[in-house]
């Protein structure tokens, strides 16, 4: 595996909303994982170089919803490489919230619990183009036991996809699952706002406030968004982090952001896609969900880029999301986009355009060289 040094960084955005841009222009990544970060550091015997231009870094995206099935495909759109093509806006972590578009989807508790099983170690097994998965979100079928959730956890599982998919849908049952699978150090997701598949469940406050979910999945809507009046209510009375998806309502998404904004609770906010889904598959969906905070929801820009990458990774546990000593090398060189009024990536995102990508790196390894689906950026990252 290779060292890298990379210089000339115009603006570090750290992903951590207690910092989220560092003092530093250069980091040096050591056998995958970011080993110091720093003005004019030397470049280490033997490591490569990636000239950053002056443009910005950033940690890898995470997307945290999205409807995978088995491999780089989407039954529901009838699309390949779907997740390739994610990578390339910048997405270097995909989180499963249920594997529910399956064509023949078990619904029965012990098929809901072998599929769950089956995904999340194929996903571990398996990365596309390199972006991580974290596959295997189990649907909530009747029956399910609590030492069902114990025989998961203990072989993969790590989440409970959107509560409301499924079977389990009364607040008392669906509670009971939760504390249970909460218990098990399982992320709990919940749908909320109106039906999305048939069988799906319209999810209001009620029902919010009765389980507790660990996210409250596209408070926006996915794609109809329960009233503002809910979602404050939600957001006021309970502490779950709070997802804007980008196949969502944009005007709920503005308004859900303010009264983050308002309240200052910028570590409870998350970003997803929620694709595939009938919207379709949005390649670029987390970098126009960040633009969307920025230009229309009042958050600073440098804290949106934290909703798409430090925020997520701690409410899911994983090792990356923020540059900082020791976490995984999953970068995102970008900047302002050619034809942009925004002068650099931050003000780019508050004119509410969409940053141009350059290099993608994940666990230190570059994958990308040039994305195929942003617009150019005015200053690209070389590799020398």
């Amino acid at each position: 595996m290779t060292d890298w040094l990379i210089k000339n960084v115009g603006l570090m955005l750290s992903g951590d909303v207690g910092q989220p841009i560092l003092d530093a222009d250069s980091l040096l990544v050591r056998e995958g994982l970011i080993a110091e970060t720093g003005m004019g550091l030397a470049v280490p015997p033997g490591a490569g170089v990636i000239d950053a231009a002056g443009g910005a870094l950033c940690p890898g995206l995470i997307d945290s919803h999205c409807h995978v099935v088995f491999g780089d495909y989407t039954p529901r759109q009838q699309m390949l490489n779907f997740l390739d093509s994610t990578l390339h806006g910048g997405v270097t972590t995909t989180i499963s919230a249920g594997e529910v578009h399956l064509p023949g989807r078990p619904k029965t508790a012990s098929g809901t619990k072998a599929l769950a099983v089956l995904a999340a170690q194929a996903w571990a097994n398996y990365r596309p183009s390199g972006m991580k998965v974290l596959g295997g979100a189990v649907i909530l079928e009747k029956g399910l036991t609590e030492a069902d959730f114990e025989e998961m956890a203990r072989e993969g599982v790590r989440v409970v996809g959107e509560i409301g998919l499924g079977s389990v849908k009364e607040p008392d049952e669906a509670a009971e699952m939760c504390r249970w699978a909460q218990k098990n150090q399982m992320v709990v997701m919940m749908h909320s706002g109106g039906t999305s598949i048939p069988g799906s469940s319209v999810v209001g406050a009620r029902q919010l406030l009765a389980v507790k979910p660990s996210i409250v999945s596209h408070i926006n809507g996915g794609p109809t968004a329960m009233s503002f009046d809910e979602a404050r209510q939600v957001i006021e009375q309970i502490d779950s982090a709070i997802e804007i998806v980008q196949c969502g309502n944009v005007k709920r998404a503005a308004q859900v952001s303010e009264l983050i904004a308002s309240r200052g609770e910028y570590l409870r906010l998350i970003l997803g896609n929620d694709a595939p889904s009938g919207t379709g598959v949005v390649t670029l969906g987390i970098l126009r969900n960040i633009s969307w905070l920025a230009s229309l929801g009042g958050i600073d820009p440098a804290l949106a880029v934290c909703a798409a990458t430090g925020n997520t990774a701690r409410v899911f546990g994983l090792n990356r999301g923020r540059i900082a000593q020791g976490l995984e090398a999953d970068l995102v060189f970008l900047d302002t986009s050619l034809g942009s009024t925004g002068k650099d990536v931050l003000s780019c995102l508050s004119e509410g355009d969409t940053p141009g990508v350059s290099v993608i790196m994940i666990d230190g390894k570059v994958v990308v060289t040039t994305s195929r689906n942003t617009p150019p950026p005015l200053r690209r990252a070389a590799i020398l």
